[in-house]
């Protein structure tokens, strides 16, 4: 099912497509009805509330995040529950994939930016109300990590927050880290801290709600609209221009909150979100620094030597983010999905069930290299016109149905490299994998002389490598 062909009068499992909304940049929005009683669709459950179903953009050349964004919001919006976000529904899979939620009737932030600059009391009135849904889902363990103004709704006296694609949920698998390298997120928005690869911190959505603050209350984004990476690093050593500078009716109490918030240094920002909130309820109760007072941006001095530090920074380590009880290894299976592989595909599962069986709170990562040519371009579509990458991870799923292992804890990752065993070895160094099991289909002339995949990945991952080979040859098998 691609999302261009959806028709309104279309049943997709139980739900009928009533209305076309406006489309999003990775997705677009039908108004569904049941169509039976509640109970007798895919979700199985009742549903008394208007709703609304996000079918992914998977069109030919689609950005992959658009695949990986799909699968964390869902895993993301199961969990989470309260009046701050959208009750989840239902979804699908990556056969027929969707995502049912609540529709949230209200007004979207991204509608005020035009009516901008606004009065001090309702800035703080809307940021008081959006810091507090924030609040509630970071004690979900949730962080947003792509907080926007199109991403917030007002409804009735509370903040909506929508659009987990791109979250960290310190409990479930870091998809987005895993699979993307460098920042990811919304170029005027992105937190300093998440420009060096550090998606652990809540403190990245009060610095993003401070962009929003600053915005509503002079009209400008205190960082511009910078779209490339390179630029986004800027915001390691260059402070913005005070609020009051562009809007001399911003009163010191709110431009000391906003530039509390847009510190560079997470530890010199609101602690949490709770305080923040609190502030902005109670500006009388607000107190002020040298921030209050500023006239200009800090000088040459200052700026330099916070460039000088930043030439050295790096992407923070990845790793569990405080507040998971306990860190499980992590096994890569490297899975082989040619038809003529069945039967080792067979055999790797088997050497994964041992696995799980010694070590049952283990984190399983299926991986497959979608191998592309060296000079020529690579359809985007097979001959039936299926788009590969999407099928490989329908071909993983499929694969992984034989494990006894928890759905949360077990994720899907198709890569499109040259060389397979370096994309491996990348991909376990850069998650810290603790056991990688691979197959191996057999020998001959040519692999002995070349060198076959499994070999290198034995040679030079940075982890323990279990090499499993088809049932004949179950007696050459081994580990390193």
């Amino acid at each position: 099912m691609a999302a261009h062909d959806l028709t309104e009068g279309q049943v997709i499992d139980g739900f009928r497509l009533d209305t076309a909304l406006d489309p999003g940049g990775m997705a677009n929005f039908w108004r569904v009805s049941r169509t039976g009683p509640a109970g007798t669709d895919k979700a199985g459950v009742g549903a008394d509330f208007p709703m609304v179903m996000k079918v992914p953009l998977l069109r030919r050349g689609e950005d992959p995040i658009t695949i990986v964004g799909f699968e964390v919001e869902q895993m993301i919006l199961a969990r989470l529950s309260g009046a701050h976000v959208p009750r989840f529904v239902t979804a699908g899979d990556f056969e027929q994939p969707y995502i049912v939620i609540e529709f949230v009737a209200g007004t979207s932030l991204k509608t005020l930016l035009d009516k901008t600059p606004l009065p001090p009391e309702e800035v703080a009135a809307i940021g008081a109300k959006t810091a507090y849904a924030l609040h509630d889902v970071h004690r979900q363990h949730v962080i947003h990590l792509d907080l926007k103004p199109s991403n917030v709704i007002l409804r009735d006296n509370e903040a909506v927050l929508i659009d987990f694609g791109l979250s960290r949920h310190d409990q479930l698998p870091d998809l987005i880290a895993e699979e993307f390298e460098g920042a990811v997120g919304t170029g005027p928005y992105i937190a300093p801290e998440q420009v060096l690869g550090d998606r652990g911190d809540p403190r990245s959505d009060i610095f993003s709600l401070g962009v929003i603050l600053y915005f509503l209350a002079t009209g400008e984004r205190p960082f511009g609209e910078p779209q490339r990476e390179a630029e986004w690093r800027r915001r390691l050593w260059r402070d913005p221009q005070p609020p009051r500078r562009w809007n001399k009716g911003v009163p010191p109490w709110l431009q000391e909150i906003i530039l509390r918030c847009l510190e560079i240094d997470p530890g010199d920002r609101y602690a949490t979100a709770a305080q923040l909130a609190f502030d902005l309820a109670h500006p009388t109760e607000v107190a002020l620094t040298r921030r209050a007072a500023r006239e200009t941006r800090d000088g040459i001095g200052a700026v330099a030597m916070r460039w000088f530090r930043a030439r050295n920074a790096r992407p923070a380590r990845r790793r569990n983010v405080a507040g998971q009880l306990s860190r499980a290894p992590i096994i890569m299976a490297a899975i082989d999905l040619a038809p003529e592989a069945e039967k080792l595909a067979d055999a790797l599962a088997a050497a994964v069930g041992r696995l799980l069986a010694t070590e049952p709170d283990a984190r399983v990562t299926c991986v497959n290299v979608l191998k592309t040519a060296r000079l020529a371009l690579d359809p985007l579509e097979d001959a039936e016109g299926r788009n590969p990458h999407l099928q490989r991870l329908i071909e993983l799923k499929h694969w992984a149905r034989r494990l006894a292992v928890a759905s949360d804890r077990i994720t899907y990752h198709v890569f499109e490299s040259t060389d397979p065993a370096a994309a491996v070895i990348e991909y376990a160094r850069n998650i810290q994998v603790d056991h990688i099991v691979i197959g191996a289909r057999g020998s001959s002339t040519l692999r002995r002389y070349l060198g076959s995949v499994s070999a290198q990945v034995v040679a030079e991952a940075p982890c323990t490598v279990t090499v499993v080979r088809p049932p004949h040859q179950v007696g050459q098998s081994a580990a390193a």
